[in-house]
């Protein structure tokens, strides 16, 4: 987003490093890679880059600044 995005709505970084980290636990312990179940990340962030927006002469609306987790000045 720093190299100039305008907004994004993806996966939390750090939500999919703790499932990950998860995985690698079971199969340390002996759980075999292919019994492991596959999971859908939970929790999303939305980012709004609004230097970006000030570039493309947008006004992001209040409601959905609220909404953001990170907002990029």
């Amino acid at each position: 987003m720093d190299a100039g995005g305008l907004l994004a709505y993806a996966p939390s970084q750090s939500e999919l490093a703790r499932q990950a980290a998860g995985y690698v636990d079971r199969i340390l312990k002996g759980a075999k890679p292919a019994d492991l179940p596959v999971e859908q990340p939970n929790t999303f962030e939305l980012v709004i880059n609004m230097k970006t927006a000030k570039a493309l002469g947008l006004t992001i609306p209040p409601s959905v600044l609220l909404r953001a987790d990170q907002i990029i000045e």
